[in-house]
């Protein structure tokens, strides 16, 4: 029904068709009827896009069609929606309902822009098949130079990445494996504080050493200017291999990440960067605080490159994203390198190979393992990185001007940047309720029957199309939750980004950390302030509804979408407690079949449950009577990983005899097996991400959240009393 992707004019024509029909399907529905006619349309369009969308999950010629006439009239009921806010509501009595009437309207104009061009863009996500290089002649395989860049992680995480690099199926005399040391830069060792420019030195000492012992190249500029872009660029200057593969330091290749990358890069000169997926080994604060549901649940990442970046890939448009890519020396090279005028150096580099006619490739296969933040201070530091440097592309390389990019590459790029602009609107969706039932504004000028006609449908239209498009990698409200978990932060930095938009430096995201107790975390303060206002206002708002019977339809809207805001900010307490985490390495699900075998000969089968690089935890088919405590795991899997032999301790076993827990013991000799059979199979982690990624109704979303929202307010109130009393006995004790 559709080509795999479009190109050129005729996809520009598209997007232009697409758009000026959406707005006259809407201008078309505006016709002049009764509210209650407006209410019977919805209905019937409603229950069209509801069966499109039924009729888009089935596997038939007609798919992609049902999807496209569901997204068209899901989309025709917000832009009816914003039409008539925009032409009816926009009325007020005072100069300060004015104000709250139109912000909230440009609110919903920037949620109604983003989510169209959302839609547009993740309307025919591409699935790309599977290329390797074995039907590619060894002659023809170019030189392959990997960056490791590297600030201030430990050699002990380091040195995973670098074995796991050093072991990618690739012809070993085409293969160099580079660390970029700028935590050791001669600006480092010298600086005029001592104590840093020994730790600069011991580490550049320590680095080196590794890096000799392992057959890795070691490089230490002597400025750390520009930051990773900078760091990068000058080990370009002294590297040669034709492509170019960027992994950060916690990201770990599987052994087959060049076998299904290089191919695209060799069939197609104009490629200029193929990227992949950054798979999390450990989940995010959300995961982890609140949910727990790491494994059952998917991640943040998954929409992003489970969907978004497969739809981007559609429209010619997927992007670089730092590490997990592959890049064409020769094409960086006409671009001076990685660029550095944001700090988002690599979706802007992307954009500047796009503008000049060259092509990217997005492979949907997770072939390396990374680690996401582990603290929400943490992550809170990642994500205003992102909105920055997202936004100084827009106001410096002005996406939608840029002429040398196609229509869709234009659509594209400004999808993913106006994105990161949610705090504004965001903030004014919390706010606004409680501007109406606590200080008597006019901020929604309608009936409930308009009400019911225009903005429900609207509502439950961008739910619908928001489940068809990305039901199986976001469920409902988690989207929500992060917004609100981020918005106040990088409100604050992207108001500096727009006062000055090459203001923002680079700041390296904590990965790895170990968290010794349970504890609050110390940016719960805004979030307390917010939950109390929003308190207020449902007090406020029942009060209202008991002595203003005139105004009590609307009233009752603005309460539910009050205790919207309130259900939200109660899930956020659950992510503000940090909990108690001290293992050394990240524990993954898993699912192999092995065998423990002991120095007798004799056997004891089972499943992994889960696995780190320190060892693993065992379903057994029996029991464990007459298990040593020194065993020899052994497997046998097909594909890059063969058969492995490793020698563990056993170190626990289950009161049923059913489970037994054990370490892997680690040698010189064995260390390379152990990082290829716990991270240098992609199947594992395909097989991970299929497990976790499906869509769930809305209604179990709720329950969810409600579900889990419970606790973690009595822990709140817990540890602050704890905290409390303590300060009270210190004090005490102090007089």
């Amino acid at each position: 029904m559709f080509s795999n992707s479009v190109s050129g004019s005729r996809s520009g024509g598209l997007v232009i068709v697409f758009i000026a029909g959406l707005s006259l399907l809407g201008l078309l529905l505006l016709v002049p009827m009764d509210a209650w006619s407006q209410l019977l349309v919805s209905v019937v369009l409603l229950i069209a896009v509801h069966l499109c969308s039924q009729e888009s999950r089935a596997y038939h010629k007609y798919q992609q069609f049902f999807r496209m006439v569901a997204i068209f009239l899901g989309l025709a009921l917000t832009v009816r929606y914003l039409i008539w806010r925009g032409l009816y509501t926009l009325t007020a009595t005072d100069v300060l309902s004015l104000v709250a009437v139109w912000l909230l309207y440009l609110a919903e104009i920037y949620a109604g822009i983003t989510h169209v061009m959302g839609c547009i863009v993740n309307s025919l996500p591409l699935s790309r098949p599977l290329k390797t290089i074995r039907n590619i002649p060894e002659e023809k395989l170019p030189t392959v130079d990997v960056l490791i860049p590297t600030y201030n992680e430990p050699a002990e995480l380091l040195e995973v990445t670098l074995r796991a690099a050093l072991m990618l199926k690739y012809p070993q005399d085409k293969l160099a494996v580079h660390l970029l040391d700028d935590g050791s830069t001669e600006q480092k060792i010298t600086q005029q504080d001592v104590a840093a420019a020994n730790r600069a030195g011991a580490r550049k000492a320590e680095l080196s050493a590794m890096c000799e012992r392992l057959g890795v190249h070691y490089h230490a500029r002597k400025l750390n200017h520009h930051a990773k872009a900078g760091n990068i660029n000058d080990a370009l200057l002294e590297t040669n291999g034709e492509l170019i593969v960027v992994l950060d330091a916690d990201h770990v290749p599987t052994m087959d990440f060049l076998d299904h990358t290089v191919p695209w890069l060799v069939e197609n000169e104009k490629v200029f960067l193929v990227q992949t997926p950054h798979f999390m080994a450990n989940p995010d604060p959300v995961e982890r605080n609140y949910f727990s549901a790491f494994s059952r649940m998917p991640s943040e990442n998954d929409m992003f490159y489970g969907t978004i970046q497969r739809g981007l890939d559609f429209w010619s448009a997927s992007f670089f994203c730092g590490s997990a890519a592959v890049l064409r020396r020769s094409h960086l090279e006409m671009v001076g390198g990685l660029s550095g005028e944001s700090i988002t150096e690599d979706a802007e580099t992307a954009f500047d190979l796009h503008a000049m006619g060259y092509e990217s490739v997005y492979v949907d296969r997770p072939m390396v393992s990374g680690l996401a933040p582990e603290t929400f201070d943490a992550f809170v530091t990642q994500r205003m990185r992102w909105a920055q440097g997202m936004t100084q592309i827009l106001l410096l390389k002005k996406p939608f001007m840029e002429k040398k990019l196609s229509w869709h590459q234009r659509m594209g790029y400004m999808s993913s940047i106006l994105f990161w602009l949610f705090p504004f609107a965001r903030i004014i969706f919390l706010l606004m309720p409680l501007a109406y039932l606590v200080f008597g504004m006019q901020v929604y000028h309608a009936s409930m029957t308009e009400i019911m006609a225009y903005t429900m449908p609207h509502v439950i239209a961008t739910y619908m199309l928001s489940t068809m498009l990305f039901g199986k990698t976001r469920w409902p409200l988690v989207s929500e939750l992060y917004e609100i978990l981020q918005c106040i932060f990088t409100l604050r930095a992207l108001t500096k980004v727009f006062r000055n938009p090459r203001a923002p430096s680079f700041v390296v995201t904590p990965k790895g950390e170990n968290l010794t107790q349970t504890f609050i975390s110390p940016l719960s303060g805004v979030f307390y302030a917010l939950l109390l206002l929003v308190g207020v206002a449902m007090v406020a708002g029942v009060v209202k509804m008991v002595n203003e019977p005139l105004t009590r339809e609307l009233t009752a809207v603005v309460l539910g979408w009050n205790a919207f805001n309130l259900l939200l900010l109660v899930s956020v307490m659950g992510v503000l407690v940090e909990r108690k985490q001290v293992r050394e390495q990240a524990r993954l699900p898993a699912n192999d079949y092995i065998s423990l075998i002991g120095s007798d000969g004799n056997a004891w089968t089972g499943h992994l449950i889960d696995l780190s690089l320190g060892g693993a935890k065992l379903r057994l088919s029996g029991d464990t009577a007459g298990l040593p405590e020194k065993v020899t795991l052994i497997t046998d899997r097909e594909g890059d990983l063969g058969k492995v032999r490793l020698p563990c301790q056993v170190l626990s076993v289950s009161p049923d005899n059913k489970f037994v827990r054990f370490q892997f013991v680690q040698d010189e000799g064995n260390i390379d097996q152990i990082v290829r059979f716990v991270l240098g199979d992609s199947r594992r982690w395909q097989s991970f991400q299929r497990r976790r990624t499906r869509p769930v109704s809305y209604w179990f979303g709720v329950k969810h959240v409600l579900r889990v929202s419970v606790r973690p307010a009595f822990q709140h109130l817990y540890l602050n009393s704890r905290r409390y009393w303590q300060k009270m006995r210190t004090a005490k004790g102090s007089t």
